[in-house]
């Protein structure tokens, strides 16, 4: 669950769902897009869980409490900074899947819910339940801004969004962060 309502919060405040209905709109074709956003996501967050899983056994329990509240206060403080527009992919003309499968995948690598779920993943029980509700809690993101397209996305009251995400990333980071170096 909490891997699944931190990445939710990530991409609601990402380019990854902008790129999402950009696609759609030029497409026209929601469900190759959906289809290659969820694999891109699978993926991206299965690497994640995966790096999770390798370093969770090379740290004690105070570590990976600190390992999550240094990628929350990177997320937060990530979200302050303005989102530039992704790059709209005009000049790929692989289809609508492969656009959205690579496009996704590779504006994805690496970014703030793939460090939340890294960081989640190497405290969890469940590393592939960790996976699977970052994936659902991206999706939930992603699905509708393909659904309702680009023009709809920027009717969105995004910068609003960051700023509280930010807020809470900022604050829940700090808390986890104190209590992991044992000064609260």
């Amino acid at each position: 669950m909490a891997a699944l309502v931190a990445a939710l919060m990530a991409q609601a405040t990402d380019r990854t769902p902008w790129l999402a209905a950009i696609l759609a709109t030029r497409f026209g074709r929601p469900g190759a897009v959906i289809l290659g956003t969820v694999l891109a996501l699978a993926i991206g967050n299965a690497v994640a869980a995966v790096g999770g899983l390798l370093i969770a056994a090379h740290m004690s329990p105070n570590a990976r409490d600190l390992l999550l509240a240094v990628s929350l206060i990177f997320a937060g403080a990530s979200c302050l900074v303005p989102i530039k527009p992704p790059e709209r992919l005009a000049t790929w003309k692989i289809g609508a899947f492969a656009t959205s499968l690579f496009g996704i995948l590779i504006l994805a690598a690496g970014d703030r819910s793939q460090f939340i779920t890294l960081a989640i993943t190497a405290r969890s029980p469940s590393p592939a339940l960790a996976a699977i509700g970052a994936t659902i809690g991206a999706l939930a993101v992603n699905v509708p801004a393909i659904l309702l397209g680009e023009k709809a996305r920027r009717r969105l009251p995004i910068t609003a969004t960051r700023f509280v995400v930010a807020a809470l990333f900022l604050l829940l980071g700090l808390v986890l962060g104190l209590g992991a170096i044992r000064l609260i």
